[in-house]
């Protein structure tokens, strides 16, 4: 509770919330839970949530100098809206960004010769085959076994982020071993 007019008041109706060590250790005991349940109407993904809403409190508290919150709870239910919403759409963003190399690295050149299908799956197997152990486990988890980048990572306990660099890494180096073969992107 803060002092507010000569009346207590608490924390959300503060004209403006001070934050100091004390109090942003009590926001954050008092709303971790209820923000992680309210992000999961956007994500499931439980590991994405909570980068999200430590991310919120890491901001509150580097830019507590500079904030002027009147309404905390309110502040701190947006941000973290805010901010699933960006993870949401950049993740859309890579998603697509990858499908895109994908279907560049698999493309035929564009000369007019016409490649045996069989040919060129064994071309591309052989840049599959050439990649790092976990970087082709994850590749062929991804298409082979057609799992989302969070079941990749639950399944082989890692990140969702290694999950996508390493899928990363694995694009590139199967773009770079067909181009290297003359297949042009």
């Amino acid at each position: 509770m803060v002092l507010c007019y000569n009346l207590i008041c608490t924390m959300e109706e503060a004209p403006f919330f001070d934050i100091n060590a004390k109090s942003f250790r009590a926001l954050f005991d008092q709303y971790y839970q209820p923000l992680c349940e309210s992000l999961n109407y956007y994500t499931r993904d439980a590991q994405a949530i909570e980068e999200i809403i430590q991310d919120v409190f890491v901001t509150l508290w580097e830019e507590r100098n500079q904030l002027h919150i009147q309404h905390v709870k309110t502040y701190l239910f947006t941000s973290a809206r805010n901010k699933a919403l960006n993870y949401l759409r950049d993740r859309k963003r890579r998603m697509a960004m990858l499908e895109s190399w994908a279907i560049d690295a698999m493309s035929l050149n564009q000369s007019k010769e016409v490649m045996d299908p069989d040919e060129l799956s064994a071309y591309l197997q052989q840049a599959v085959d050439a990649l790092p152990p976990k970087c082709r486990e994850i590749f062929n988890l991804s298409r082979k076994e057609q799992l989302t980048y969070a079941e990749i990572a639950a399944h082989l306990h890692i990140s969702v982020k290694t999950v996508e660099a390493q899928m990363s890494i694995a694009l590139r180096k199967i773009r770079e071993k067909m181009q290297a073969l003359g297949f042009k992107r």
